[in-house]
């Protein structure tokens, strides 16, 4: 099987010296395309419904995304591998990491009770949606919830037969485990600042960044790419390291902003969905630090404001929502933020510069450490 999903992706052009963007990406997703396939027919063989719920699953995969973790595992690969190194042997490894960000979106849609993920229905609404088109008796939004949990978990063991399947070390699945564990555990502290708000603070809410984004979406994808070579090289893990918590931290503080001044229409969600379900995010964190007692009175840490899930009554209409984010606008709060990453992709940028690796990955990584901190989604 593994043989047989490399062959496939040879097919599509993988590079063996760099890679575009486009060509990157377009060499993942024909990983993942033809392992998820394999997936499915297996699945199928034993009940339609699994063939059906395996689809689902794929689906979700392939719903748009920018596929930031492999592409910053490329990078930190080929920065220790040099440009000459195939890539075809290590590919399913960059490829894995797309499945274990499709388990932790969807979990972490479930627990905020989201509709929309990429601009489409999340995978507790999907199967809810199936539920009722089906006829089925009980409760749609349990059953959903139900079953994009196990999708979750479904994607998370593909993850792990996905990544056994490239030519890698044992430190690879060390570095490996740590990601996991870690986004699990930055996960928590975002569920359980929710539930204890009042204990929160801007320094905390940092803490759920470094472990929740930082961590699992650029440090380790780096210092997994470099774990792939094979080869110990402390100053450059130590570089990976500095860099991708710096712009892990700022990915994740302009999510923050994303959260209270996106575009609906880019960003494929509504907009204040942090202020609607009291999410102590940095950004209202530090609004809160700065405003007036005035101010901090229109911004309470309680969840009066979020939907009662029990009934679906409560929920702050459009014009409190509006309200909240002009005064966290007026509270300079967002300006500030914008200072915060523009510190942090600058203390990146510099823990590169005297790192070993090859200048097109240094090159590479810089760019990305703008481009993915100044997006509009």
């Amino acid at each position: 099987m593994a043989n047989d999903t490399l062959e496939g992706n040879r097919h599509r052009g993988i590079p063996r010296q760099g890679a575009s963007p486009h060509t990157l990406i377009d060499a993942i997703q024909g990983t993942l395309a033809d392992f998820l396939a394999a997936q499915i027919l297996s699945l199928d063989t034993i009940d339609p419904a699994l063939g059906r719920f395996a689809r689902t699953a794929r689906d979700l995969v392939h719903a748009g995304g920018k596929r930031l973790r492999p592409v910053f595992a490329y990078w930190g690969w080929r920065g220790s591998a040099g440009p000459d190194a195939p890539v075809e042997p290590v590919l399913p490894a960059f490829a894995a990491l797309e499945l274990m960000h499709t388990f932790a979106l969807i979990h972490d849609d479930v627990m905020d009770e989201s509709d929309t993920r990429r601009g489409r229905p999340t995978a507790h609404r999907i199967f809810a949606g199936q539920h009722e088109s089906d006829g089925s008796i009980g409760d749609p939004a349990r059953f959903g919830s139900a079953a994009a949990v196990l999708i979750g978990d479904l994607c998370l063991v593909w993850a792990d037969q996905l990544l056994a399947r490239a030519e890698a070390p044992p430190s690879v699945r060390a570095c490996y485990d740590r990601m996991r564990v870690e986004a699990i555990a930055g996960q928590y502290l975002d569920v359980l600042g929710e539930s204890q708000p009042g204990a929160w603070s801007v320094d905390r809410a940092l803490l759920v960044a470094r472990h929740k984004t930082a961590s699992y979406t650029i440090q380790r994808p780096l210092q997994l790419g470099l774990a792939l070579t094979g080869v110990t090289q402390p100053e450059t893990e130590q570089a990976y390291g500095s860099y991708g918590l710096a712009v892990g931290e700022a990915f994740q503080l302009r999510d923050d902003l994303l959260g209270v001044y996106g575009d609906p229409a880019v960003t494929g969600k509504p907009a204040g969905d942090d202020l609607r379900t009291g999410k102590p995010t940095a950004l209202l964190m530090l609004a809160r630090k700065l405003a007036t007692p005035g101010q901090r009175a229109e911004l309470p840490l309680d969840p009066a404001g979020a939907v009662n899930p029990a009934d679906g009554s409560g929920g702050l209409t459009d014009a409190q929502v509006e309200r909240r984010a002009q005064i966290i606008t007026e509270t300079g709060a967002p300006a500030r933020l914008e200072g915060m990453i523009q510190e942090r992709v600058a203390d990146g940028i510099a823990a590169l510069a005297q790192a070993p690796i090859h200048e097109e990955a240094r090159a590479a990584l810089i760019e990305l450490a703008v481009r993915v901190t100044h997006r509009p989604a």
